[in-house]
């Protein structure tokens, strides 16, 4: 089975990747960004739309903020879409999201509002003032997938665009999509809507001119300078295996071992292979290997 695959690009989705960056506050450590770009920014917001922002989680009512974003076709830009949002009743909403699931916000009325409000907030005190350079390297990235997808298969091209997902077919979801995004780079968000699966990807996409190389290169050659990492990628030789199986393997804390596999997956390391929203099982990405090899000869002698 195939799916019947897609690619977009709008700022929309990058304005709703770098307000998911924000208040996916566990993952501050982990996100390219500097360490501190959620301390700055929260300085230089109003209180009113810090506390506001302190109080959303990465939920299920979240999971419908995305989908707006998603809902909103033929808008490109955040005001546009906050505009539609603006001239919709509840009923209107309901009625939107009924196709995508049974549950709803608990207050839909409040969701909206809210909803209104942060995306209004984000996007002024924000979004509009971040680095143009982002949008154009986002949309030359777009472009220069979309060009590929034409002359690639698809598993080879889902796998070189998301850096090693594997969408495994899965009963009622025909249709993928591909969105990428720059600011929760070098991690990922899947989200199952119906029939569709929607995978926010990072797009390694350096905004800079830093003489290094690239930052998904050295963070691939920082993740196999650890022990318990490689023994994890040896393990995964044999065939491809569970998260509990490989901490059975390593005799190691959930904990770490989830730290570590969280460190091979943003390296591109191991396939990560999903069924819907699930990661079912983990295998080794030997082309991964191979590449960096070659990236590390010509960076020595660029």
């Amino acid at each position: 089975m195939s799916y019947h695959l897609d690619m977009q690009y709008s700022r929309k989705f990058e304005f709703i990747s770098s307000l998911h960056s924000y208040i996916c506050r566990k993952s501050h450590k982990k996100i390219d960004l500097t360490p501190n770009w959620a301390q700055k920014i929260k300085q230089q917001l109003t209180p009113e739309l810090s506390a506001m922002l302190d109080e959303l989680e990465v939920n299920g009512d979240w999971k419908f903020s995305y989908l707006l974003i998603l809902l909103s076709t033929g808008m490109n830009e955040i005001e546009e879409v906050i505009a539609w949002l603006q001239n919709m009743s509840v009923g209107d909403l309901y009625e939107l999201f009924a196709p995508y699931g049974n549950q709803f916000p608990t207050n839909m009325g409040d969701f909206q509002q809210r909803m209104i409000t942060v995306f209004s907030e984000w996007n002024r005190q924000y979004f509009e003032r971040s680095d143009p350079a982002i949008h154009e390297a986002l949309l030359a990235h777009d472009q220069e997938r979309r060009t590929a997808m034409g002359h690639m298969r698809q598993e080879a091209f889902i796998d070189e665009t998301t850096n090693g997902l594997v969408f495994e077919p899965v009963s009622g979801v025909d249709k993928l999509l591909l969105v990428p995004q720059y600011h929760f780079q070098p991690m990922n968000v899947i989200m199952q809507y119906g029939d569709v699966l929607f995978c926010h990807y990072s797009s390694r996409t350096d905004i800079g001119e830093e003489d290094f190389m690239p930052t998904h290169d050295f963070r691939t050659i920082r993740a196999l300078s650890e022990k318990s990492r490689l023994r994890i990628l040896r393990y995964l030789h044999h065939g491809p295996r569970s998260f509990i199986e490989i901490v059975r393997e390593m005799n190691l804390s959930k904990g770490i071992t989830h730290d570590h596999i969280a460190k091979l997956r943003s390296a591109g390391l191991i396939y990560v292979h999903f069924q819907g929203e699930t990661v079912t099982e983990y295998s080794l990405r030997r082309k991964a290997l191979n590449e960096i090899q070659s990236k590390l000869l010509d960076y020595i002698e660029k």
